[in-house]
């Protein structure tokens, strides 16, 4: 496809010859270099992406003027940006020199991105969550630095479990339990169409992140551990996706295993489900104008299992640079600026983007327009990352043959212990083990 379809280029000119001086909490910016160059970023193109992406090259022109910041605007999906980023390193192209890339990209993206660690300190670093970090760095190498965050809660509605003498549940188990008495009690009412709990169960990449939650909250389990082991091959697994499999038409709709994201936001977002597992999109959301649960929600970590382990899977983006790019050090500098702190407050406070950075979470200003952002911080500080680094290319089949595999489960054809047996020597396969 043309490129013309993926990309629209996005000029911005230097808006000052002059350097600005640090105010209203901006920080000195750090050129890195004093030679001129232009370096071309590629942002998103959902919400407030272009506007932010470009307001921020506006700042980092005006302190540092021999730098020219070029900002491209991306597809909305991230199966059409993987596809064109990869045509672009097969190519060697040096046309995008800053990449904005999925976290479950770094072990494809690896060998064609520079070691950020040549231009960031790892104290400078040490703000960002650390699971971030690790994910991101490959052999040792810091593919990229964490710009905006994401990792999915349980929503529950706080009139109902005070209604019902309901505490948060803690574990699956509980969670089941809590469920079905909410349930149970609303259907009472004369709402047939009131379910305990909706999640995402349709067969594609948002399964494999609910899926890891159960089976790492289990098992401890990681579909492929970090040293290549496989590791879904065990009685707590099975356990674990068998269990999930008894929500469906009990406290879940039977349509639950087709349901994505925006499906069950539909159904709690109606009034008509008493807990909810989705990401922070959902939560601004949840209490707008049009919403039946504004003002009667909240959000909590995602239940434990036998494991005694809470898990979120890690969602979110992150900044680094190409190989190819012909001004690596501008490149780096800008990747920097883009993603530091005080970038990451105002993409927050204006346009809901989760910083990476922790601090940010005490934040005055960001509690006091996000409250929930202080029950966020411990859902972020306790998340598992996908095996997408540790099996670089081949994850989108690891991932495929994992959701494939949970939704046999789900659906009935298989019980556990048989899927996670055949899953084992899909995964051996095409792992080459």
């Amino acid at each position: 496809m043309k490129k013309a379809l993926f990309l629209m280029l996005v000029l911005v000119l230097v808006a000052s010859a002059l350097p600005v001086v640090a105010q209203d909490g901006m920080p000195a910016i750090d050129c890195l270099t004093d030679e001129t160059a232009t370096v071309v970023v590629s942002v998103g193109s959902v919400g407030k992406d272009i506007e932010f992406g470009q307001r921020a090259a506006d700042e980092f022109m005006a302190a540092c003027p021999n730098i020219t910041v070029q900002i491209y605007s991306l597809p909305e999906s991230a199966t059409d940006i993987l596809g064109y980023y990869l045509q672009q390193f097969e190519a060697q192209s040096s046309e995008i020199d800053v990449f904005q890339f999925d976290v479950i990209w770094p072990g494809i993206l690896a060998e064609h991105m520079l070691n950020m660690y040549d231009y960031i300190s790892e104290d400078a670093l040490a703000d960002y969550f650390p699971a971030i970090v690790e994910n991101n760095t490959v052999d040792g190498n810091l593919t990229g630095i964490p710009w905006f965050n994401d990792a999915p809660m349980l929503y529950y509605r706080t009139d109902l479990l005070d209604e019902y003498g309901v505490e948060v549940p803690q574990t699956w188990e509980e969670l089941a339990v809590a469920a079905q008495t909410i349930q149970d009690g609303e259907r009472a009412k004369g709402n047939a169409d009131f379910w305990g709990y909706v999640w995402q169960g349709n067969a594609y990449e948002g399964l494999t992140c609910d899926g890891l939650e159960w089976i790492y909250t289990e098992a401890g389990s990681t579909i492929v551990d970090r040293e290549g082991n496989i590791t879904v091959n065990n009685a707590a697994v099975a356990h674990a996706l068998d269990r999930a499999a008894t929500w469906v038409g009990t406290i879940s709709p039977e349509g639950v295993t087709s349901y994505q994201e925006e499906d069950s936001r539909a159904v709690w977002q109606a009034g008509n489900a008493a807990f909810m597992r989705n990401w922070p999109y959902a939560y601004s959301l949840g209490q707008g104008e049009d919403s039946a649960v504004a003002g009667i929600f909240n959000v909590a970590l995602l239940p434990t299992g036998a494991a005694d382990l809470r898990a979120a899977t890690q969602g979110g983006w992150q900044l680094g640079v190409s190989k190819y790019s012909q001004n690596p050090t501008a490149a780096a500098a800008v990747a920097i600026y883009f993603s530091s702190p005080y970038v990451q407050k105002y993409r927050s406070l204006e346009g809901s983007y989760l910083p990476t950075a922790m601090s940010l979470y005490s934040d005055a200003d960001l509690l006091d327009a996000n409250p929930y952002y202080a029950e966020l911080f411990p859902v972020l500080s306790n998340t598992v990352t996908r095996p997408s680094t540790v099996t670089g290319v081949l994850y989108n089949q690891v991932s495929t043959a994992f959701f494939t595999a949970a939704h046999s489960v789900l659906v009935g054809d298989q019980d556990g212990a048989t899927a996670m047996e055949l899953l084992e020597l899909d995964l051996q396969d095409i792992l080459g083990q």
